[in-house]
């Protein structure tokens, strides 16, 4: 992999296909487009794509013999739903509504099955060599490593399961239809937790006991995202991202991935202007001149890398189905203001809007509890 001058063209950066994965080739310096508007709707809220992925995965369970005929009365209520929402436009969306919406309100986001998923014997592979993994990032900043083969055969397996028939995919906030599942409200079972401790074990200089588990995480997206739907950091030190979802189902082999900039977000920056301001985290990173390194999706690749760096998914074009939907785990570990690779001073002419990493959408959702 090579690091590339940042672009925000309509077309992401590329590896060229006759050079392999790790091939990549110059792009041109950063434009002026802007994002569309934010999505800042609760995860409360009905949409087309978050009506079609439960209505899918309620036939999935029917289909494993989860759930039994009588939720077929309530897949069709979400169908009459989805059906004159849809009507109003793909990108329409609607407040739950407990009385309009009386025959889905029991039901909608609602912890109706966990898939039981216990640890296993061996849950990281040993195809990869978390030595060399972290030799790689300490020696070549500012921190960035692909690993193939990342788990196990049976772990990833039971981990695809997991994210398939487990009903926990409750964010509904984020922009062209993707879905998020988050550690506190039900993305946590044994192999889950598993893999976050060997990975903190087979990589002691890395993450270790210094960092400690922040938060975890699930996305769905598909089967079309465009790239670069939002660029931002995280709030961590580590950021180890994972792929689950068939090869099979991505449809161009060299995108679907993760696009990681080189430019690190200043620490004064608070949760909600690294993580959404695009006003000033383009301008930033034109400041900077970032360049930028695609890692193209591989169903078992993970990307760890320093969580604080700017990056983004790269444009998805997955088969259509169910379980062709494109799931990435993220986990964090360790907080970003204790992390030791942090190459730039604080940059004072940007304050934070909020001194936690929490974001106003997690507060409200602790709020209500």
């Amino acid at each position: 992999m090579g690091w590339l001058p940042d672009r925000r063209a309509p077309t992401p950066p590329r590896a060229d296909p006759e050079q392999g994965d790790e091939a990549l080739r110059w792009c041109d310096p950063p434009g002026t487009e802007a994002d569309g508007p934010g999505d800042d709707a609760t995860a409360w809220s009905l949409s087309v794509p978050k009506l079609r992925h439960d209505i899918d995965q309620l036939r999935h369970l029917q289909g494993l013999g989860v759930l039994g005929t009588e939720y077929s009365r309530v897949i069709d209520s979400y169908q009459a739903v989805h059906d004159r929402l849809a009507a109003v436009g793909p990108g329409a969306r609607k407040p739950l509504d407990a009385e309009a919406d009386a025959c889905i309100a029991p039901t909608y986001n609602r912890l109706l099955h966990i898939r039981d998923t216990p640890r296993v014997a061996r849950a990281l592979s040993d195809r990869w060599d978390p030595a060399a993994v972290e030799e790689q990032y300490l020696a070549n900043a500012p921190g960035v490593v692909s690993v193939d083969d990342f788990l196990t055969e049976e772990a990833l397996e039971e981990l695809y399961r997991f994210c398939l028939e487990s009903t926990v995919w409750f964010g509904n906030r984020y922009a062209h239809g993707r879905l998020g599942a988050l550690m506190q409200d039900g993305f946590s079972c044994p192999l889950l937790m598993q893999i976050a401790e060997e990975l903190r074990d087979a990589l002691p200089r890395l993450i270790g006991d210094r960092y400690p588990l922040r938060q975890m995480w699930g996305f769905k997206c598909g089967p079309q995202v465009p790239a670069d739907v939002t660029t931002h950091a995280d709030f961590a030190a580590v950021n180890v991202n994972f792929w689950i979802t068939p090869d099979d189902a991505n449809t161009d082999e060299h995108s679907g991935g993760l696009v990681v900039h080189d430019v690190d977000a200043p620490l004064s920056w608070g949760f909600d202007t690294y993580n959404g301001r695009q006003d000033l985290i383009r301008p930033f990173l034109r400041r900077r001149r970032a360049r930028s390194m695609t890692i193209p999706y591989r169903q078992n690749r993970a990307v760890i890398f320093d969580s604080d760096l700017f990056h983004a998914s790269d444009e998805v074009r997955f088969r259509p189905g169910y379980e062709n939907l494109r799931i990435n785990v993220t986990m964090l570990y360790g907080d970003r203001e204790e992390q030791a690779h942090h190459r730039h001073p604080p940059d004072h002419g940007t304050t934070g809007l909020r001194p936690a990493w929490r974001s106003a959408a997690f507060a409200r959702v602790r709020a209500k509890r």
